[in-house]
């Protein structure tokens, strides 16, 4: 997909901060390419960008408005067609990374074609994948697992990515959610794949590669959700990942949007070990990413040091205190660049 930038973020009114993480992970990885956010009545997230409206935005070079907002099931409300249908009438082209197609919708299908204007569902390919075959491909592999959904798998695989090619690695960060897609300009929505193909869609995406090259893979769901599990392990099998990293936010006491409490990180490192063996017997875990977010700093690092000890594995914070600590077990256990 050929998206053109600068972007105008659509917000919606969406109830908090992680319900626009689509657009505050864009704002924050692809800063340069976003002029203006567009929020309705009610919104309570905030991407940090000029307030502006569509005839603004138009004037202002924007060429694109993201629908950056989520929710389950990935809809679209009735109430935001019309902004979109504004957008389509100004000049601008629409993205959004939804479920649901923009063009299924007769209001937003009309105003882009009379306006010329091009839609772009991100979270839908025109690929078609094999089923998983499991085969060991060459290339090393890091995939970021989850004791939740939303809990920084796609930040702690962005700054890894970051970090190794800093350090000289041959690197590539492969997208699997929309706002990946969006930041990367490539990848997979791995959550829109019939459940069938989504270990081979993940095979496609890290083909065979050098033996010194590193894919960081982003990782979705997790194991233990209820509702998202069945992605976390079609994407754990296809990754056949020779490391992973367990990402985890503290003050959570449940899963986001069920009542399944959360699992420990100890549960999580052993359960993908465990599923993780069937296609990568050598599998092993190398960090401990959390989102300290919540915590004071001093409180933040006691809390990452307790990891530490606790597991024997490097903590950190990859926004906050990055993740030098990670890279350099990632060299004592595979070797330097």
């Amino acid at each position: 997909m050929d998206i053109a930038h600068p972007y105008l973020m659509f917000l919606g009114d969406v109830p908090d901060s992680l319900a626009a993480k689509t657009a505050l992970g864009v704002v924050d990885w692809r800063r340069e390419w976003c002029l203006g956010q567009l929020r309705l009545p009610g919104c309570q997230a905030d991407a940090g960008l000029p307030e502006m409206g569509i005839a603004e935005a138009a004037a202002k070079g924007v060429r694109t408005m993201i629908v950056g907002a989520v929710n389950a099931g990935g809809r679209l409300p009735d109430h935001w067609v019309a902004s979109i249908v504004a957008a389509l009438d100004a000049g601008l082209d629409v993205a959004s990374g939804l479920h649901v197609r923009l063009g299924s919708i007769p209001a937003i299908r009309e105003a882009s074609e009379r306006n010329g204007r091009k839609l772009f569902d991100v979270r839908h390919t025109s690929e078609t994948f094999a089923t998983g075959k499991g085969s060991k491909r060459s290339g090393r592999r890091i995939l970021t697992v989850g004791t939740d959904c939303s809990v920084g798998k796609k930040y702690t695989a962005l700054a890894l990515e970051r970090e190794m090619r800093a350090q000289g690695y041959d690197c590539d960060f492969r997208a699997t959610g929309q706002t990946g897609v969006f930041i990367s300009g490539r990848g997979v929505a791995i959550d829109a794949v019939v459940a069938d193909f989504i270990s081979g869609a993940v095979e496609w995406l890290s083909p065979a590669a050098a033996d010194s090259h590193w894919d960081v893979i982003e990782g979705q769901g997790s194991l233990f959700h209820p509702s998202f599990a069945g992605v976390s392990l079609g994407l754990l099998h296809g990754a056949q990942p020779d490391a992973f990293v367990v990402c985890h936010e503290p003050t959570r006491t449940a899963m986001r949007g069920v009542a399944t409490p959360l699992p420990t990180i100890r549960e999580v490192v052993d359960l993908t070990i465990r599923c993780g063996s069937l296609t990568n017997p050598a599998i092993r875990c190398i960090g401990i990413a959390v989102n300290t977010a919540a915590l004071g700093e001093t409180e933040a690092r006691t809390y990452l040091l307790s990891l530490e000890s606790e597991y024997g594995l490097p903590a950190t914070d990859p926004v906050r205190f990055g993740v030098a600590g990670i890279v350099a077990r990632v060299a004592s256990e595979f070797g330097t660049p």
